[in-house]
């Protein structure tokens, strides 16, 4: 797999993966690490070299399956992980910004983790509770430290962006982007070129309603998608309307399937932008990285491009709205899968 150069000495594979749902969130049955760490061994066979986890994956436990898998392959690949939330007994999440949290959660990290250095630290949300200034100056510091690479940030909003690239470059940004999920292509995207800040691209199957085997049945309640609106029995049904598109070009290529539709259109989206799909299956493993052969022409991009609009979808800049409040209270934001 090719690799792309997300900033000077900073480069990752053209696709990477996302490790959260080995630990939590999808499929409330038991976990099968040792699948897991065999599905990270294989795609460092596949040519994959980015992983992306976070603290609260678990909590805690995805980072260290991370870390067990990649013990003695650490050279191999880019560890990418999260922080500034933390878990409540209720398995929702609060935002924790504090220089000194901060501090204590990369030390932390690098424990799980069985590394010196995190490549790619980044902030999982903005804390409301605490001046930005702060905040992204501590990240700065761990990174002057010699104990981060690099650092990106999930979901802030435009202003945010600008204030914290001034504080500390950013290397990259993380938001949610798919055919259902367009938006940050519009109006992050441009800024990310502006700024020469690449763009990892998280759920580019749609938390897996795009590879169409997903069902409202299937979801149980401990399943993190229950709280996501687009996976609303009704919505999903209207949502059938995007699926039918991505197989509609699925056909035109011999064995595609929807997913690598979906993944493809992502990639097309430019040299800067990284899809990262999760999965614990190595089937499906497999099958998102051949992904990364499928060329989707002119005129099948214009037409995922005009697919609906995806009954349920949140707007990204919605969450500077829900955060809003005091820190140490939950906000509509936080209630939804952090990615």
């Amino acid at each position: 797999m090719w690799e792309i150069k997300l900033a000077d000495g900073f480069s990752v594979s053209a696709l990477g993966l996302g490790c959260s749902s080995m630990s939590y969130g999808y499929e409330t049955g038991p976990r099968d690490d040792d699948e897991s760490v065999r599905v990270i061994h294989r795609a460092l066979d596949l040519g994959v070299t980015l992983f992306d986890t976070a603290d609260v994956y678990g909590p805690f436990t995805n980072e260290e399956l991370i870390g067990r898998a990649l013990h003695g392959r650490r050279d191999r690949a880019v560890v990418a992980t999260k922080c500034g939330m933390i878990t409540r007994p209720d398995g929702r999440f609060l935002r924790d910004g504090r220089p000194e949290h901060l501090r204590r959660a990369c030390d932390a990290s690098l424990r799980r983790l069985r590394t010196d250095t995190i490549d790619l630290y980044q902030l999982h949300r903005v804390d409301p509770a605490v001046p930005l200034a702060e905040t992204w100056g501590a990240l700065g510091e761990l990174v002057t430290a010699g104990k981060v690479r690099a650092l990106g940030i999930s979901h802030a909003t435009r202003a945010e962006l600008d204030e914290i690239h001034a504080v500390f470059p950013l290397t990259t940004v993380q938001y949610e982007l798919s055919v259902w999920a367009p938006g940050s292509k519009r109006e992050i995207l441009p800024w990310c070129r502006r700024n020469g800040v690449g763009f990892l691209a998280f759920a580019p199957i749609g938390r897996g309603f795009l590879s169409g085997r997903v069902s409202p049945e299937r979801l149980d309640a401990g399943d993190s998608r229950v709280r996501d609106p687009r996976f609303e029995a009704g919505a999903m049904r209207a949502n059938e309307a995007i699926l039918d598109g991505l197989r509609e070009i699925a056909a035109r290529h011999d064995g595609a399937t929807p997913s690598q539709v979906a993944i493809a259109w992502a990639l097309a989206q430019g040299p800067d932008v990284v899809p990262i799909p999760g999965t614990r299956h190595l089937r499906w493993l497999e099958e998102n990285v051949a992904a990364a052969q499928l060329r989707l022409t002119a005129e099948e991009l214009r037409r995922l491009d005009t697919l609906p609009t995806a009954v349920g979808e949140m707007h990204w800049d919605r969450l500077r709205e829900d955060r809003a409040g005091p820190a140490d209270a939950p906000d509509a934001a936080d209630a939804r899968p952090a990615n």
